[in-house]
């Protein structure tokens, strides 16, 4: 049975770089299928919304990014996050482009939904491994042993032959490479030669890009082909074919085109390519269109829930995140039996099944079982610094080393999580697009089934606070005096955090003073270890209340503690609903 990578279009994938035969152009010969007619395949024009980050290598946000989708395009603000909303896509096909100065091109497609679209893309930095000169043959070579070997003729992107130093970048990107998915261009949707359409299985991908002394881009002179050989992975080895067809992505289209034949030369494919960009050596399949919903128990939908898809015999799973309305859309090879998986963010596998073979559109609906996977609905309020509901915003949840993005709706914001472990403690931060304000960082704790975070304002200038809502009320922020610090009512143990706010805010007059006797570390209490005292009233273990606090975070002298606590409340007869955030220096 085949061992190799099998890099399904419905989810983010990504291939090999080679070239043989083609025109200095880069975008294919005139006597094949039109663009226009392939794109017939790609349905009606739709309207779609998307949200998503630019990461750099060490998944590390990329600011000031230009992110681009049809005639609509932003930057990416400090946490590398954008959002395009109602850009002109097709029903089955979106190509999103981002681009800094430093490196290479990014790209995304895909099959687009209904709901709000993740898009993730990692930025690969554009830095010369090797400078070579006009005038003599020359060979680069990168560190996987892949080679490019050059007769020393050059020409500028007008024909125009170049003499100088050429500086060549080269990035080749492993089968193996744990961001696979984030790293190619596109998607592993490819036209053949005929017109037909195709998913990819891949055996790696190049990226090669030519500058001359004045930056200018450089291409190998016509009629002088530089040769390719590009090293196989030793796990793919006995698999790989004595030819394959080679296919070059088409960064202006969004798409891979099928375009000549790559042979084997030993552990190595060579070829000659007129032209550099990204290539692939790849065996093509039929495709059938493919929607998978991921719902938790309580048929609340699972957004960025990673997705694996295998073909019968594959070792190596695609991947894919589900959107805000747990679907995820693409295409996959038809008459293939597929396994699907889903994964929580630990790697643990929660959910596996059997589907296929399909030889038409399919769906699948994926319940995720209560005895495997702990879901977590984190819902709240991102409001703005005058205290008004943010309507063009964000919240960006961080836990076990990933990120997940969410848009808020006037102001609202709910997504479910899959949780790996119980009481995992995971930060938010909300950004307001038209106040370019943002929160600070702020830690929680799950708590399964909802996790309600109360109200946060984005509030740059503000570094600590604590604000709650009694009921439908405005939310109070209190921003005056804040402390917090451990040891309260004369004990050595507890803690205590307060704040309090002058009648010239909002809300008017108000104070807060949280403190426990024995508590002083991260945990979920009662009032039997905290209380609430001010402009609320008193709430604590003698009053009627179900109030739970929990306390995420406790910093050294200079850093931060974090609290929330939620619950109901009796008060002069009458039942209130409580909820609030502490986010406090501790002295």
């Amino acid at each position: 049975m085949k061992k190799t990578k099998l890099l399904l279009a419905l989810f983010f994938v990504a291939s090999l770089f080679i070239r043989c035969n083609h025109d200095d152009s880069g975008s294919g010969t005139d006597d094949g299928p039109s663009d226009s007619d392939f794109e017939q395949n790609f349905g009606a024009t739709a309207s779609r919304d998307f949200i998503g980050e630019v990461v750099d290598m060490n998944n590390q946000p990329v600011q000031s990014a230009t992110v681009k989708i049809g005639a609509l395009s932003v930057q990416t603000d400090s946490n590398g996050i954008f959002v395009i909303n109602g850009a002109s896509v097709h029903q089955k096909f979106a190509y999103i482009t981002a681009n800094k100065t430093g490196y290479f091109e990014g790209s995304r497609a895909m099959v687009p939904t209904s709901g709000k679209n993740n898009v993730k893309i990692m930025l690969i930095p554009n830095a010369p491994i090797a400078t070579v000169s006009s005038g003599q043959a020359s060979e680069v070579t990168t560190d996987s042993g892949t080679k490019i070997i050059f007769d020393g003729s050059f020409q500028d992107e007008n024909g125009a032959a170049y003499s100088g130093n050429v500086a060549v970048s080269v990035y080749h990107l492993s089968p193996w490479n744990a961001n696979l998915d984030k790293l190619m261009p596109g998607m592993m949707y490819a036209e053949r030669e005929n017109g037909d359409e195709a998913t990819l299985e891949t055996f790696g991908m190049i990226n090669v890009e030519l500058r001359g002394a004045g930056g200018q881009k450089l291409q190998p002179a016509q009629d002088h082909p530089a040769t390719i050989e590009v090293m196989l992975d030793a796990a793919q080895m006995a698999n790989a074919p004595a030819s394959i067809p080679l296919w070059h992505f088409d960064a202006a289209k969004g798409w891979w085109k099928e375009d000549g034949v790559a042979t084997r030369q030993g552990n190595k494919y060579v070829g000659e390519t007129s032209h550099f960009s990204w290539w692939n050596c790849d065996a093509p399949f039929p495709t059938v269109h493919f929607d998978v919903t991921v719902t938790n128990q309580d048929g609340s939908p699972v957004s960025n829930a990673p997705v694996f898809i295998t073909m019968a015999g594959q070792n190596w799973p695609t991947l894919g995140y589900t959107n805000s309305n747990g679907q995820a859309s693409g295409l996959i090879p038809s008459n293939a039996a597929l396994t699907i998986s889903v994964k929580d963010v630990c790697g643990n596998i929660v959910y596996t099944t059997t589907a296929g073979p399909y030889t038409a559109d399919a769906t699948l609906a994926i319940t995720l079982p209560v005895s495997s996977v702990e879901t977590a609905t984190i819902q709240g309020t991102l409001l703005s610094c005058d205290g008004n509901n943010v309507t063009n915003g964000y919240i960006l949840l961080r836990y076990a080393g990933v990120s997940q993005v969410a848009e808020v709706t006037n102001g609202d914001f709910s997504f479910t999580a899959l949780v790996c472990t119980a009481g995992q403690t995971f930060t938010l931060q909300g950004a307001d697009f038209d106040s370019l304000q943002q929160t600070d960082s702020i830690s929680y704790t799950f708590q399964a089934p909802v996790t309600n975070v109360g109200n946060l304002q984005a509030c740059s200038t503000v570094d600590e606070f604590i604000s709650y809502q009694i009921d439908d009320e405005p939310t109070v922020f209190l921003i005056q005096e804040v402390n917090a610090s451990l040891g309260s009512q004369g004990q050595t143990n507890g803690l205590s955090i307060s704040g309090f706010n002058e009648g010239n805010t909002p809300t008017g007059f108000a104070s807060l003073y949280i403190y426990s006797g024995s508590v002083s570390t991260p945990g979920t209490y009662t009032t039997a270890q905290f209380s609430l005292e001010g402009t609320l009233g008193y709430i604590f273990s003698g009053t009627t209340n179900d109030v739970v606090f929990t306390l995420t975070n406790v910093g050294a002298p200079g850093e931060y503690i974090d609290l929330t606590f939620s619950g109901t409340y009796v008060q002069e007869g009458e039942t209130h609903t409580l909820s609030g955030v502490a986010h406090a220096i501790r002295n």
